[in-house]
């Protein structure tokens, strides 16, 4: 009995450390089931849209003007509403398409970071809030929701203001979890930010918005280390592409990487596995 008791626990702590099935990629086909994850094809910039069959979460919305695509990839889906809308900080690129989403959808709660960036973008955000009554969260302690079985946990920055780079070191950090599978989303997070997370000690994920752009920074390796994923993806752009160092760090955690301005990725997940793929439009893949 001490036997099946001691293999059960050593088998449970493998799975525990292992994460998604890589065994077996079969996803179900019941939309019921799935959680999927829209990383758009923004830039320099930041969108992505987490949805299920009734519900839907947005972190960032790109720059200005690309409210539009934002709303336009809804329309398509059927997505009506969005439930809860993280704004991770205020740079133009993560904020800058804000409002145009708040004021032509119908908007649950809000979060936001802690260190305001004065900017046109950020008083038209400003602005469509208050048209719509919406009163946004400032995250300054670890927050979560759960939408359908998806648990969601915004963790804030440690600091009320940062000697370096504070906009971007004000980074809300968003994890998700979904059955067996994990997935972060890290914002501009720097340095500063980087090393809080670390230790804070909250283990690995199977996919990782990487953070700031693909920018190579000399806390990224350990932080890459220890989320250990195995899919990642990278907002950059053709004028602005990611380091070489960062995708050198990657390579090393056997990370597969897809990256924004070849393609708009899309993430399924059914809470076992994960599927992970660039959303090619039709004409270029015939």
């Amino acid at each position: 009995m001490k036997i099946k008791v001691l293999v059960l626990i050593v088998a449970a702590a493998v799975f525990a450390v292992s994460g998604c099935s890589t065994a077996d990629r079969e996803l179900s086909e019941d939309p019921a089931e799935l959680m999927e994850i829209y990383c758009f094809s923004a830039g320099k910039a930041d969108a992505h849209l987490i949805y299920g069959e009734d519900w839907a979460v947005l972190i960032d919305c790109g720059e200005k003007g690309f409210g539009g695509d934002i709303l336009g990839y809804m329309d398509a889906h059927g997505i009506d509403r969005i439930d809860r809308l993280i704004i991770t900080h205020f740079d133009k690129d993560h904020v800058g398409g804000a409002a145009k989403v708040i004021n032509n959808t119908e908007i649950g709660s809000v979060y936001q970071s802690n260190c305001p960036k004065e900017s046109k973008e950020y008083s038209k955000y400003l602005e469509a809030l208050e048209e719509k009554g919406i009163e946004p969260v400032m995250v300054r302690e670890r927050v979560s929701f759960s939408e359908d079985g998806v648990d969601f946990t915004i963790d804030p920055p440690q600091m009320d203001s940062y000697e370096i780079d504070p906009s971007n070191n004000s980074s809300l950090i968003t994890e998700i979890r979904f059955g067996e599978c994990s997935m972060l989303f890290a914002g501009d997070a720097e340095d500063a930010r980087l090393d809080e997370y670390i230790g804070g000690g909250h283990g690995r994920f199977d996919l990782l918005k990487v953070p700031y752009h693909g920018h190579f920074q000399n806390s990224l390796k350990a932080f890459l280390e220890s989320v250990s994923a195995e899919w990642a993806v990278i907002t950059s752009s053709d004028e602005e592409p990611e380091d070489t160092e960062t995708l050198t760090a990657l390579k090393e955690t056997g990370t597969k990487v897809f990256l924004t301005r070849k393609s708009a990725v899309l993430v399924r997940c059914d809470g076992r596995h994960i599927e992970v793929s660039y959303d090619v439009p039709k004409e270029q893949s015939s």
